[in-house]
């Protein structure tokens, strides 16, 4: 089943405090991403974060889950109403994920392409 709009929305507005918050859809649900790390996805209207050992201190209490067949393990957030615990959450989250990677091509970087 796939995400609603609406709560996507919801979830993205209560991350506002984190940081600049975005959200992609992907194979019929949503990417949530925070200053352009993908940190955290909404799957059957739920809302799920990378696990990360400043995630697991931070809110130890959260239970895991698997957002959709094959996917590693995530924290399930089920309390959406306390803006500035999810948003420290997403930020402490953000602190221990890689920057992501460039798409550019090698030699691509001028727009020019090798003349031979």
């Amino acid at each position: 089943m796939a995400s609603k709009l609406e709560f996507v929305q919801y979830a993205v507005d209560q991350l506002q405090e984190a940081g600049e918050i975005a959200y992609r859809k992907m194979f019929g649900e949503y990417g949530i991403y925070c200053d352009g790390k993908f940190f955290a996805m909404i799957c059957d209207d739920q809302l799920f974060f990378k696990i990360t050992e400043g995630g697991r201190k931070l809110w130890p209490e959260l239970e895991e889950g698997i957002p959709y067949h094959g996917a590693k393990l995530h924290f399930l957030i089920e309390e959406l109403d306390d803006r500035r615990r999810l948003a420290e959450l997403a930020r402490v989250t953000c602190q221990e994920l890689p920057m992501p990677k460039s798409n550019k091509k090698k030699g691509a970087a001028d727009g020019k392409k090798d003349a031979k």
